[in-house]
Order: structure tokens, then sequence, then C-alpha cells
């Protein structure tokens, strides 16, 4: 089989590694990939929903797995069925829920799905009129895709006066900051969950946990993950019978009575406080950096699965008893600005990880960095001190100027 992933970060990375595996896979394509994909397949440089399309029809491309959110928000699903070329992932109807939090939180209180309390607002004024009245803290998220990174957690009148200002006025992340929601704070721990959907059913894997704030202890500014864990330690099976009963199941519902069921990735966004399991988000594809620590714990064919989800079949998860660290080295600065173009050194060296090189490219024989998160490294093992250890001892080994990462990741 010929197949194009579509992504160019660890994620995308990932489902290449879990494919090339499989001896039916004949060639894999990757739009536009990185400095480890390419050593996978082939990276291509194509970022237009029509010149993918194009080009899957003359590679006579198999399957098209689509990685990131914009490019399923932008509709290549629809662009792709139409031109009949067989691909994975929601239609840009249902990516609104990830497109649009206004949306999806509307949908969510539709649907008795259990998540925070909020307010929606198109207006700045009426947002600030709003806040005037409320106790802090409270969380402020752009309803728009601004890349994991539009949510703060304002402590303070001041503090939520200029998140708003930043997002409505300043508009830091373009349009997607022209709305906003403003909810309750909770309190506890976040857990996600990422499902396959076969258009019927929703089947979820083992939960995740995912870092995603920039330094240790949680704290600093919000990144697309700073690393993540599988399965949750925290999360028990009482947690998951609530997950299924009071968000799930909602969604579910939801999904067939709107119209909207798929053929996809679905992400659940969870926070778990002392009231159980509330919803924070959903995202219409694969988590990053969680796909990274449920694939090689996932001991189903990935290409079976994903065929058969496409096929309308039910699935039935197996996942390995053993545990699974990611950490994600990153450039000084990020989730702010930062500085690219420095040399990775000492990639060959490292031992007992996979290593998948997300905001990286290679120049003539050498690995350079291009972006916020730069290496993911992954291992697996009896326990998540041993996996740990693997993967702090790969980062201890890797080199590239202004280089940092979390020191806490599966620290438990």
């Amino acid at each position: 089989m010929r197949i194009l992933i579509i992504g160019n970060g660890g994620r995308e990375a990932a489902f290449g590694k879990k494919l090339a595996e499989d001896s039916r896979v004949t060639q894999l394509y990757f739009a536009k990939g990185n400095a480890t994909t390419e050593k996978l397949g082939r990276n291509i440089s194509l970022t237009d929903n029509q010149e993918l399309v194009n080009f899957a029809i003359d590679e006579a491309i198999d399957l098209t797995i689509v990685g990131p959110e914009a490019f399923l928000v932008s509709g290549i699903v629809d662009d792709f069925r139409k031109a009949g070329l067989r691909i994975f992932g929601p239609e840009k109807k249902v990516a609104k829920l990830e497109g649009s939090k206004a949306y999806s939180k509307k949908f969510m209180q539709e649907y008795g799905v259990k998540t925070a309390e909020a307010n929606i607002f198109t207006s700045y004024v009426e947002a600030r009129n709003f806040l005037e009245k409320q106790k802090f803290p409270l969380i402020i998220k752009a309803s728009g895709l601004a890349q994991g990174k539009g949510v703060v957690l304002a402590n303070n009148k001041d503090e939520a006066m200029k998140t708003i200002h930043d997002f409505m006025i300043a508009k830091i992340y373009g349009d997607a900051g022209i709305e906003v929601v403003i909810e309750e704070y909770l309190r506890g721990f976040e857990a996600s969950i990422i499902c396959f959907s076969n258009g019927k059913e929703l089947y979820p894997c083992i939960a995740a946990k995912d870092y995603k704030k920039a330094g240790n202890g949680n704290k600093g500014s919000n990144t697309g993950g700073m690393g993540s864990v599988a399965p949750s330690p925290e999360f028990s099976e009482k947690h998951f019978e609530d997950f299924r009963t009071n968000i799930l199941e909602p969604t579910v519902n939801g999904l067939k009575d709107q119209y909207l069921m798929f053929r996809g990735f679905i992400f659940f966004g969870l926070m778990v406080t002392e009231k159980g399991c509330h919803l924070l988000e959903y995202n219409m594809r694969s988590g990053d950096p969680e796909t990274q620590v449920i694939l090689p714990l996932l001991e189903n064919n990935l290409l079976d699965t994903i065929n058969d989800c496409i096929d309308g079949n039910d699935i039935e998860l197996k996942f390995k008893n053993e545990k699974a660290v990611c950490l994600v080295m990153a450039s000084g600065g990020y989730p702010g600005k930062y500085d690219t173009g420095f040399e990775i050194r000492n990639l060959d060296k490292t031992e007992d990880v996979t290593v998948y090189l997300s905001g990286a490219s290679t120049k003539a024989g050498t690995v350079y960095t291009t972006g916020g998160r730069v290496v993911n490294l992954v291992a697996t093992a009896s326990t998540f001190g041993e996996a740990r250890e693997k993967v702090y001892a790969a980062a201890n080994i890797i080199h590239f100027d202004y280089a940092f990462y979390r020191e806490d990741i599966a620290d438990f």
C-alpha cells in the first residue's frame, strides 16, 4: 500500500514508524514531514489541499491520514472524498468541534456532556463587563485554533483583562481570539483519551497524561506539550466509567443527533476533579505528544484498525501491559519567540529510545532545528521509572544550542 501522512510533527513520525513496520506498506509519503520521516519515506513540500489531492491521484495513494487540525478545519477530508480518495479524518463540519471552542462548548451544553460552566463572548466590552463581576481564577480561551496556546489561567482581574485585550483587540492569535470562552477554573488532574471512530461508535484508547506547561511543576506558559506518559497513572477504572457515562456516551448521542459521525480520531481533553471527569476540549485528531506513547503500547495492527474504521467495521483495541514515556526537547524561548537553525548533535549515540525529530530538518547530512518542539524521546518499560531513566539518559546526550526540557516528566 502507498500511504500519505499529512503533518510534520512527532505525531506524524510516530504514525510513520508504526506503519513502516507493516510489510504491506510499500511507500510512505509525508507532507511536509521532518528529519525523521524522510528516513521512513519521502517528504513532499505540499501544503495546499488541492495540491495534495492531485498528488494523491497522481501517485495512486491508497490511504491518507491527517495529523494537524488546520487541514481538517479547512476541509481536506471533504476534498479528498470528493475526488474518490480514501482518507482517515473528520469532515469539515465535524472538525468545527475543534476549530471553534465556542461551538464545541455549546455542543457539550446541549447534549449534557459534563464540562465546566462557561460563557461565550464576541464583544470585547461585554467580556470586560462580565469579568468585572467575577471571582478568580478563571480560564479564558481563544475560540479558534491557536496551536494549543490560546488558553490562559487568569488568577486575578488584571490578568483576565489583559488576556481578553491580547486575544480580542491585539489579536495575538489572529482571528482565533476574536471570540472567547470564559469558564470556571476546575481543580484536579488532566487526562487525555484518544478514540478511533468507525462512523457508528467511538473506541477509546488507554488514557494518557500530557504535560502542557513549559516549566517544571506545571508552571509557565501553555505549550503544545512538553511530554506525555501512558497509561495515565492517576486515571482509574472508576474514572474511566465516569468518562464513558458522562462524556463519551453523550458525545456519541450528540454526534448521531447532529449527523456528525465520522471516520477518524477524536481526542477528549479531560479534567478530573473531586466531582469526577469534566471535558475541557475536543480535538478532532490524534494528540501530540500523546500519540507517541499510545502507539508503542497498541497491540493492534494500525493499518488494519484504520481500514476497519473507514469501512465501518467494529474494532477491539488491545494494549501492552507496559509503560511509555515521551520527553520533548524544545528550543529556548518556546512557546514564545525562539531562534532556529542550530545543529542537533549526538543523535546516533542514544540507546533504548525512539527518537522522533519534529521541529528539525536535514541539510547536507546535518540535522538542524526548525521549530519550537524539536526532539521527542520515547521509551517503554515495565515501570515508569525505567522508561523515564531511558529518555533522560538520551536527553543528556543529545545537544543543540539553547535546548531545554522539563525535568519532571513521569516523576511520580
